[in-house]
């Protein structure tokens, strides 16, 4: 096996491997990951994605791909064929190789890599050893569309607050609500987007303008408003990852608007809205140590269904 840079190859040397990881998704985390899929096979076939592929014998049997983002490298993607025995093995050789290329890479003084469907502890090793720090995050399912199904009752708010749909005015007020929201929050350790306004800005034009994380669905997503001022406080985004499946990208509110049961409501609308229209589950990724976090949502329903890893190293 040997292991080359993914710009010596084409889209049709990619296409039945990337035709599997399709199917990991879909079963892994109910997501449909095709037009992901369709994205990459354009940027190989333009040469343009940084990365490796693992071959043999002629044949791509995993890859991997990275993002340079300014001073920071981010680990887009490691994926080997599941019916590999070696298939462990063979990541472990990918990821070395891409967290050298990236250490190494002039003027990278970060690295971040979440990669969600590989559970936790599979490259634990690899990347601790590589003087990453390492934080454990849930992928959570909440079944909308299942004979235990339930709404989840809205809580009755101070009445200067208002919940209603997320507008595209909400926009440029929303990076402000996420910077704000995330300062000395563990997860700002984890994507230091959410460390700055122009990185929140990058954050929302990813998850709403682009179809980064599935497709942006505005009947799904809703704002906090605090009605005295007419201002956001609080918001909660939504994409569908599959047709009946929807997932929550962010949801957050100022410090100060927090322990009042607005979290909880924007959680609500966001799976009741799914649930009128037929969907049939809601997810979201949290990281463990955000007990807060973890005890509502599973409060309210959400089940664990898987466990992965965040890593990031500071140069």
């Amino acid at each position: 096996m040997e292991i080359l840079d993914l710009r010596h190859f084409s889209s049709a040397d990619l296409r039945s491997l990337l035709e599997e990881e399709v199917e990991t998704w879909r079963g892994l985390l109910c997501w449909d990951y095709r037009s992901s899929a369709d994205m990459i096979l354009r940027y190989v076939d333009a040469k343009i994605l940084p990365g490796y592929a693992a071959v043999e014998r002629g044949s791509i049997i995993g890859y991997s791909f990275f993002v340079y983002e300014g001073s920071k490298g981010v680990v887009g993607d490691l994926f080997v064929s599941p019916r590999r025995d070696d298939a462990r093995q063979i990541e472990a050789q990918m990821a070395e190789h891409v967290i050298e290329t990236l250490q190494q890479s002039p003027g990278i003084h970060r690295v971040e890599a979440q990669l969600l469907t590989h559970p936790t502890d599979d490259l634990a090793g690899v990347f601790s050893s590589a003087g990453f720090q390492r934080y454990r995050r849930l992928f959570l399912e909440l079944q909308l569309r299942h004979h235990e199904a339930r709404r989840i009752p809205l809580m009755g708010l101070k009445h200067d607050i208002q919940i209603r749909p997320w507008i595209e005015q909400d926009y440029q007020p929303a990076a402000s609500i996420i910077t704000a929201s995330y300062r000395a929050h563990i997860d700002s350790e984890i994507n230091d987007q959410y460390r700055t306004h122009a990185g929140s800005i990058r954050f929302l034009n990813n998850i709403v303008r682009f179809p980064g994380c599935g497709v942006f669905d505005a009947e799904s997503s809703f704002a906090a408003i605090h009605r005295p001022t007419n201002v956001l406080v609080g918001l909660i985004l939504c994409s569908r990852v599959k047709d009946d499946v929807g997932h929550v990208t962010q949801v957050c509110l100022l410090p100060e608007y927090r322990r009042q049961g607005i979290g909880e409501n924007l959680i609500a609308c966001t799976a009741n809205a799914l649930a009128s229209r037929h969907c049939s589950r809601l997810t979201l990724t949290v990281t463990e140590m955000n007990d807060r976090a973890v005890g509502l949502y599973k409060r309210l329903g959400f089940v664990e269904r898987n466990v992965f890893d965040a890593f990031v190293w500071e140069g």
